[in-house]
């Protein structure tokens, strides 16, 4: 028998029997894990509020044997709130379909429960404050989100030079299966010929010039969200659930 203890952010929730959940958390230090809360369903318990989706908590957890990750889920035991980004979330539909789509985006980045993902958690937690916050546009936040995960998994696209010979930028094409921008001479077929400023826009949004991105026009905006979108899909071999939801 164990104690753990870690933060992290509260991806999703499954019911379990009468009263308990299924808590799914992206952590600091373990990465993705499932446990066990017990009770939470209750209308009397203040431990099930702080287990919602959005939420930051620093959770306790009780496992059998001496990993967290076992033959059986770990109970969680303990929870404090370290930030209820939530509250700034789920009260407006813009910040709350963005909000989901980057939980589902985390999930499904951190396949094997267990394993590290330091970069993206904080990732998740730097976009979640923000959008909370209501610094920028939410979709924004959004794609700016979506961009800068692909980079922390190895599939960082490029939006200047070429992405198979590196020509240097600016390169008028682009090319979802080639991993970006692309030369004349590497088109391939299915390329497409996003806007200058698109492709200004997107850069700005990897690269968190968001002085750059505010200014933007919108309809050089929802270009840039197509794209990111395909190319989200073409990496996680299957489109988001939430993302045909978010306002562009």
């Amino acid at each position: 028998m164990s104690l753990f203890r870690d933060d992290g952010i509260v991806l999703r929730t499954q019911k379990l029997g009468e009263a308990d959940r299924i808590i799914t958390l992206l952590t600091r230090s373990h990465g993705r894990v499932r446990a066990v809360a017990r009770g939470v369903r209750r209308t009397k318990s203040k431990f099930g509020a702080r287990l919602e989706p959005f939420s930051h908590v620093d959770v306790q957890f009780f496992a059998r044997g001496s990993e967290l990750i076992g033959r059986g889920l770990p109970l969680c035991t303990q929870s404090e709130t370290i930030a209820p980004y939530g509250g700034g979330i789920v009260t407006d539909y813009a910040r709350y379909t963005a909000g989901t789509a980057m939980l589902e985006t985390a999930e499904r980045f951190t396949d094997h429960e267990g394993e590290p993902a330091v970069q993206q958690y904080l990732l998740l937690v730097g976009a979640l404050r923000t959008l909370a916050r209501g610094e920028h546009a939410p979709h924004l936040v959004l794609d700016a989100f979506l961009l800068r995960s692909l980079a922390v998994n190895g599939y960082a696209p490029s939006f200047s030079d070429c992405a198979r010979c590196g020509l240097p930028g600016p390169n008028r094409f682009f090319s979802v299966a080639s991993g970006g921008t692309v030369c004349v001479d590497c088109r391939v077929p299915g390329s497409v010929v996003p806007s200058p400023q698109t492709l200004e826009l997107l850069g700005a949004l990897l690269t968190g010039d968001w002085e750059t991105a505010d200014a933007c026009e919108p309809r050089y905006v929802r270009e840039g969200s197509g794209l990111v979108s395909a190319y989200l899909h073409w990496h996680l071999e299957r489109g988001l659930r939430s993302l045909r939801y978010v306002e562009k």
